[in-house]
């Protein structure tokens, strides 16, 4: 091994891009020197190996090793950064010495690209390691880890780490903060708010509620948004979540808008349900009698119908999960794998993967998966000896039809994935979809389809039977559709009986209807002041009834007495057609109800009674102008017909053509002046929440459980990290009170 030779002639500290020589050429003038050897003197400290050392801190830095030259940038960084630390406090005495002693302004300086003017702001920094630890859950512990400590400092020296109640206080402020943007902006939405609620249990059995909120604001914009996190010491308690809804209503003042309430029926019984349905028929006694309690989340639903279907064949899916890990284990057995496929030249683009049990969409990935590739595990027995679990033909059959089921559920389930949250008429169309499929499966020949169709059927007819009434009126409310995609529907699904389940329908729209229209009345029993001083009272929702004939004039079209001329009217000719004809108006008027079918409550029929009209000692029967009567004749032909409600006119109209990326909400908007009750009602169905469950839980065959940090924490402190970290999640609060803000799944 050759030893370096050290050079006789000294070496001269040279900038970056300078070479080192070892020779000296006498005609060439020597180098300048850079600035960092004003603050570093070279020192040799072995063979070949020559460092810089800091002539104020005295830390020693790489400078020449052999032949190789670390330049000087780390160097000049060590002090032009301030990371030295004797440099440092130099310079911020001199600093604040200047400051003091500073009788004239400085000139000033152009600026220098980057951000090292960008002055060092403590509280800002407090800000965004809070937004930090919620958004990403990380624990509030962290500010006291050491290697997190050293890594901020690294970042920012002047940076001083805040404590561990410090940054709990930060994170309860902005949490607070942005609650009071959120309830701002509900309080301004015309409509009503949906709840659901979803149970999460700790290793201590204590309860967690999570109640979720859904609305649409005033621009027509879709919300749902986490409201409130409750804990309940007791979850099996019969009381434990009516006590949690109602701390939710007070605490967003919604305790005369809650419009519908969505719950897992596996966390609940007939007691819980009954005690939350007497509360939502007291809190919203107008929505169809307390029916729109919704009793189970679609989700969760369809979660254990994949899962009871996986069970039956689960032999099957074993065998296929077994010849999975047996190829994807070893890299043999994986080369071997894909090798057969080229051979085979199988089309399948698919790779196979080992499931994961607690997501049941895996599962069903991976057996779609295997489906494509049967060829090559068929013929991988011959290539590895050791492969003996072999599905047979009759197990990829079954695990085909299998999947035929499981796809008709992913496929359902599906719309709960997306960037944004479905409005309720989506759900229609895949919860009948999956109502019909199960049913024609469970009436097959095939012996192992009905077999495992039937019990699936059985469990959805239970949540068919339950939400089909508020299924089937969200839909109504796509003008693409109205109630002909739910005779369309019910026709396959009830054939004969198609007519009585239509009709439930049918009734239970009007009577919703019927509800908003008394909601929009006045009360009864007002009074109104005539024009001549005398009051009358004002009765069946503003339809002001008189019944005596007038003495000096004529009712007109508003239902306010109107003065004619002074002179008296002469008596007038009246057939007994148009007698008859007043009679049966004054009928109708003084015995007017509510219709369950057809309300125009604008509507005023006006009567004149012939036979009591004071005779005139005019000759003349016309009156004024002559057209006085006239304006009589057409408020009495138009009082003896009632005009079409909203509803009927809107369920009448053609249907809208059925396009891919119609937006339902928007022709709504567009619509509101045209329906203005109906728009309110569309309003609040279409913002009703079918699942109880985020995206992320969606295919999960496990109930949550609140980890062990979170249950070890205050119950603000835990609320406030899991609802500002839905906020801040999507789009934040900060323009909440523009209505801008969008919290979808």
């Amino acid at each position: 091994m050759e030893t370096a030779i050290i050079p006789a002639t000294p070496i001269t500290p040279t900038d970056n891009n300078d070479l080192v020589s070892s020779e000296v050429q006498p005609n060439k003038r020597r180098r300048k020197k850079s600035i960092v050897w004003d603050h570093f003197t070279v020192e040799t400290v072995g063979d070949g190996c020559i460092r810089a050392c800091c002539n104020q801190c005295k830390k020693s830095f790489a400078y020449i090793t052999g032949s190789k030259l670390a330049g000087t940038s780390h160097l000049k960084r060590h002090i032009a950064l301030g990371i030295c630390p004797v440099s440092r406090q130099r310079n911020q005495q001199a600093s604040d010495t200047k400051t003091a002693n500073a009788t004239y302004e400085p000139r000033k300086r152009r600026a220098t690209p980057g951000f090292a003017n960008i002055p060092f702001n403590q509280e800002r920094c407090n800000h965004e390691i809070a937004k930090m630890i919620i958004m990403h859950e990380y624990p509030l512990h962290i500010v006291e880890h050491p290697g997190f400590i050293d890594f901020a400092r690294t970042l920012q020296p002047q940076f001083n780490m805040v404590s561990f109640n410090t940054i709990q206080g930060d994170c309860v402020a902005m949490y607070l903060n942005e609650k009071q943007r959120l309830l701002n902006f509900i309080n301004e939405i015309p409509g009503r708010i949906s709840l659901t609620l979803d149970l999460r249990i700790s290793n201590q059995t204590v309860g967690y509620v999570f109640i979720t909120g859904q609305f649409i604001d005033m621009e027509w914009n879709l919300h749902r948004c986490l409201l409130n996190v409750v804990m309940v010491p007791s979850p099996d308690s019969d009381c434990a979540l009516q006590q949690a809804v109602v701390s939710c209503l007070s605490d967003w003042h919604l305790e005369n808008r809650l419009f519908t309430l969505g719950l897992d029926q596996s966390f609940s019984n007939v007691n819980i349900n009954q005690n939350l349905r007497a509360l939502f028929s007291v809190r919203n006694p107008y929505m169809l009698h307390g029916q729109f309690l919704i009793g189970n989340c679609f989700a969760r639903v369809i979660s254990l119908l994949a899962q009871e279907a996986l069970w039956s064949v689960g032999e099957t899916v074993k065998k296929i999960r077994d010849s999975v890990k047996f190829v994807k284990t070893s890299d043999a057995h994986e080369e071997t794998f894909f090798g057969l496929k080229e051979q085979l030249k199988v089309p399948s683009m698919k790779d196979i993967f080992i499931d994961d049990q607690t997501k049941w969409n895996t599962t069903y990935d991976m057996l779609a998966a295997a489906c494509e590739l049967k060829q090559v595990f068929l013929c991988l027995e011959t290539s590895i000896p050791d492969y003996n679990i072999a599905p047979s033909m009759d197990d990829w059959k079954q695990i085909e039809i299998l999947c035929t089921y499981l796809k008709l559920f992913f496929d359902a389930v599906s719309i709960l994935t997306g960037p944004t949250y479905p409005n309720a008429s989506a759900f229609y169309h895949e919860v009948s979809k999956v109502q019909l499929e199960l049913t024609h499966a469970a009436m097959s020949n095939d012996p192992f389809i009905s077999n495992l169709t039937k019990p699936l059927k059985e469990k959805f007819d239970r949540y068919w039977s339950d939400c089909f009434l508020v299924l089937a009126i969200a839909v109504v409310m796509d003008p693409r559709f109205k109630m002909k995609l739910v005779e369309f529907s019910f026709s396959r699904i009830y054939g004969d009986d198609a007519g009585m389940w239509i009709k439930i329908v049918d009734d239970g729209i009007h009577e919703l209807y019927l509800e908003y229209i008394a909601q929009a009345l006045p009360p009864p029993e007002t009074f109104v002041e005539q024009r001549n001083g005398s009051i009358i009272p004002e009765q069946n929702g503003g339809v002001i009834l008189k019944t005596e004939p007038p003495e000096d004039g004529y009712l007109h079209e508003e239902g306010y007495l109107q003065e004619e001329q002074t002179h008296e009217a002469a008596p007038q000719e009246v057939s007994h057609h148009e007698v008859a004809h007043q009679e049966d108006s004054h009928h109708d008027v003084a015995h007017r109800e509510v219709s369950d079918q057809e309300v125009d409550s604008q509507e005023i029929t006006h009567q004149t009674e012939a036979s009591q009209e004071v005779p005139s000692q005019d000759p003349l029967i016309s009156i004024g102008d002559g057209l006085s009567d006239f304006e009589v004749y057409i408020s009495e032909i138009s009082g003896s017909h009632q005009m079409k409600s909203e509803l009927d006119q809107y369920l009448e109209e053609s249907l809208l053509p059925r396009v891919q990326d119609f937006d339902i909400l928007g022709w709504w908007k567009l619509n509101k002046t045209k329906y203005p009750t109906l728009s309110r009602m569309a309003s609040d169905i279409l913002s009703m929440p079918f699942s109880t469950v985020g995206p992320d839980s969606v295919f999960d065959t496990e109930r949550k459980k609140m980890d062990n940090y979170h249950s070890s924490l205050r119950p603000v402190t835990l609320e406030a990290l899991i609802c500002a970290k839905d906020w801040l999640q999507y789009g934040g609060l900060s323009q909440s009170c523009d209505g801008n803000v969008k919290m979808e799944f």
